[in-house]
């Protein structure tokens, strides 16, 4: 079993790394979120600037960690810009093989639902990691500077809170690329589907009683800022790891169904 996730696994890596356009879209998220480390650490209206502004002009300031505060507000708009990055990575990993036609052969081919879907989630989210990898990079050697040190847990948990959302955001949208053939489609509606739970938490804030509390308990933004935030909560990790195996299960499911309609 692990051989075959593997195996499609590695299928869908070669997949990305021989498309055009998976290039343009890590492109495009390289160009922006390089723009976004700049400025909000060291451009002119970035962190360490302001700072320094506030001592020349000897304006009192309250004490400001700034690698703290830099990674609150860096990894905030990373996830924002993952909510449009996600569904172009995720359109395609089951609507490309319903257009080719090969969806059938993969409904009623030995190997299980369950192995497919969990290598294909497996292969973009890999994709995704090496994506984010070069800003892992200058995220460490500017860190390096910080005096005093940042813990090492602060940022890795923001990363893998990073991680955490967009394994949730491409298991739900690779369930929404198994209902059709328009990855154009399925790029739209798992859009519309994870902007819905990731402001949900505003909804839950007008809310009292237990649908308040329900909303903002499944808000995808509430529990990523826990993480950026440095804290290690249990509940959010095990809702995103909900959320995950929702999106596997479903898709599942589905082709299973599939599998039964072909009988």
């Amino acid at each position: 079993m692990i051989k075959n996730i593997m195996a499609i696994c590695q299928k869908e890596l070669l997949g990305y790394f021989s498309s055009t356009l998976a290039y343009s879209i890590i492109g495009i998220f390289w160009l922006i979120s390089g723009f976004f480390f700049y400025a909000i650490l060291i451009g002119p209206g970035g962190i360490i600037q302001s700072v320094a502004s506030a001592e020349q002009l000897g304006i009192p300031i309250p004490p400001i960690d700034v690698a703290y505060d830099f990674i609150q507000t860096f990894y905030s708009i990373m996830g924002v810009l993952s909510l449009f990055i996600l569904p172009i990575l995720s359109m395609g990993l089951y609507a490309e093989e319903r257009k080719r036609g090969t969806l059938e052969l993969l409904a009623t081919s030995p190997i299980t639902n369950w192995v497919v879907a969990l290598g294909k989630l497996l292969g973009v989210v890999g994709f995704f990691i090496v994506g984010i990898a070069p800003i892992l990079i200058y995220e460490a050697i500017a860190f390096s500077a910080a005096n005093p040190p940042i813990p090492p847990g602060v940022p890795l948990l923001a990363i893998f809170g990073l991680i955490l959302l967009a394994t949730s955001i491409l298991s739900i949208g690779m369930f929404i690329s198994s209902l059709t053939d328009s990855s154009i489609l399925a790029a739209i509606l798992t859009f519309t589907l994870v902007l819905f739970l990731w402001i949900i938490d505003i909804i839950a804030n007008n809310l009292e009683g237990f649908l308040g509390d329900f909303f903002k308990h499944i808000s995808l933004l509430n529990h990523y800022e826990n993480l950026i935030q440095g804290s290690l909560n249990i509940s959010s990790i095990i809702l995103f790891l909900s959320y995950i195996f929702l999106g596997i299960f479903l898709t599942a499911q589905y082709i299973e169904t599939l599998r039964f309609s072909r009988q």
